[in-house]
């Protein structure tokens, strides 16, 4: 079995990170990553907003959290100190499709840089509200942006989960 396939089989989602941010040089190696994600006849109309600034990390954490309706204190990212917001142009068609592709490419690429990671929804309704919209606008992103998910990386804390059996029956062919 050939690297590629291996990490997709065996990457997990991480629910429990050590508080330490990885290196930079990884953290750019994973964006890279997304941004060589498979897209809607070539646009590349995805972007990814990569926040490593602890106080705005916890920010977004709170807002994901009353989103979310869980109760004051719970951490929707699991102490991942990195997330990687994915979103995408509303204008475009294959928009949410198009950013599940940059998510999971991310998502393999920390794996294979030894991270861990775990999609987190709740980007959409995120940044549908004025404060993120203008976060997008400070950043100096313009037009009309969709969430598609918070890519939260970090290192794991403790052994990574071991996959499921998969269930049978989801395969068919037509020969």
């Amino acid at each position: 079995m050939n690297d590629v396939i291996k990490a997709m089989m065996e990457r997990r989602s991480i629910r429990k990170f050590k508080p330490d941010t990885p290196r930079k040089e990884d953290l750019e190696q994973i964006v890279e990553a997304g941004l060589y994600a498979a897209n809607g006849m070539g646009k590349q109309a995805v972007i990814t907003v990569a926040v490593t600034n602890r106080e705005l990390r916890d920010k977004l954490s709170v807002a994901n959290r009353k989103i979310g309706g869980w109760d004051e204190g719970f951490d929707p990212f699991y102490g991942a100190p990195v997330v990687l917001i994915v979103l995408a142009d509303k204008n475009r068609s294959t928009c949410v499709y198009d950013g599940s592709l940059v998510m999971g490419n991310m998502m393999l690429a920390a794996h294979s840089l030894g991270l861990g990671s775990i999609w987190i929804h709740r980007a959409k309704e995120e940044f549908e509200t004025p404060e993120y919209q203008k976060l997008l606008k400070d950043l100096g992103v313009e037009g009309e942006w969709e969430g598609v998910g918070h890519c939260a990386v970090g290192y794991i804390d403790g052994d990574a989960p071991i996959a499921a059996p998969r269930k049978e029956g989801r395969a068919f062919w037509i020969e």
